[in-house]
């Protein structure tokens, strides 16, 4: 006869081998987790788009999958939806279009050497390609992301007032940029959860959604390349235009080079509404 007292039950053997099991991989996670997000390289993903252009909204779902899913391990990315104002002569006046982001697109065509288009995507503004291309978005964000990043980093500050924020913003050793060139730096503010109801165009009847548009970008100054820790630190004012939805909006500073194009690096922090 078998003693009872010796020898766990059967049932009792499965709740501790459960419960074994269970703990390894809570630690498993616990351990790797931390590891996993801080391995996460900033990446900046442009998409120069237009409510008048009918290709356009399979490129903005594309944008908004790209920034809520992050779906490139090591990549994390930063969206930043530009809205061209050629389209606007054709019907529907994009409310969110801007001659400046026309302009922005123009210089990455000049580097391409590539004629103008929508939608377009553009990785850390060394790789551009038709904006709902999702296989390739993923392997141009995964190539950058593999890249010698600098160092980005945003404080917020106390609001003055309403409607105004101080952020201090450094920026380390440059990392990856290229002699003779000049890497500046910009503060952009962008925000979430915009849409229109489009009744004139070709998108006429269609509800269209948006991630991350561009609102504003100013160059607050020039990272000094023979600079160390740092190559720039600065205070930048920001202020919220009243029909903006602060708790919607995010801050991204990225280090682009003025001739390459390239950026060199960025950091992203969204608003306290």
């Amino acid at each position: 006869m078998r003693n009872s007292s010796a020898a766990p039950s059967l049932t009792s053997l499965i709740l501790i081998i459960v419960i074994a099991l269970c703990s390894a991989f809570a630690s498993r996670a616990k351990a790797q987790t931390p590891a996993a997000e801080a391995g996460r390289k900033p990446v900046v993903v442009e998409l120069f788009t237009s409510e008048g252009c009918s290709s356009c909204p399979p490129a903005d779902e594309l944008l908004q999958k790209l920034d809520a899913q992050q779906p490139v391990a090591g990549a994390e990315i930063i969206a930043l939806e530009e809205h061209v104002d050629y389209w606007n002569h054709d019907g529907w006046i994009d409310p969110f279009s801007s001659a400046d982001w026309t302009h922005r697109q123009a210089a990455y065509t000049d580097l391409f050497k590539k004629d103008v288009y929508t939608p377009e995507l553009v990785v850390d503004g060394q790789s551009q390609f038709v904006g709902n291309d999702e296989r390739q978005a993923e392997l141009e964000i995964d190539k950058a992301a593999r890249a010698v990043k600098t160092e980005v980093a945003i404080t917020p500050g106390k609001p003055e007032g309403k409607g105004s924020q101080r952020f201090t913003v450094s920026v380390g050793k440059l990392a990856g940029n290229k002699a003779g060139d000049v890497a500046e730096v910009w503060l952009a503010v962008t925000e979430d959860g915009l849409h229109s109801s489009v009744s004139l165009g070709e998108n006429a009847g269609h509800v269209l959604h948006h991630v991350a548009t561009l609102r504003s970008l100013h160059k607050i100054g020039v990272a000094d390349a023979g600079a160390a820790p740092a190559s720039f630190t600065g205070e930048a004012q920001v202020k919220f235009n009243s029909h903006w939805n602060s708790e919607n909006l995010h801050v991204t500073v990225f280090v682009q080079e003025k001739k390459s194009r390239e950026i060199l690096g960025a950091a992203s922090t969204k608003i306290k509404g």
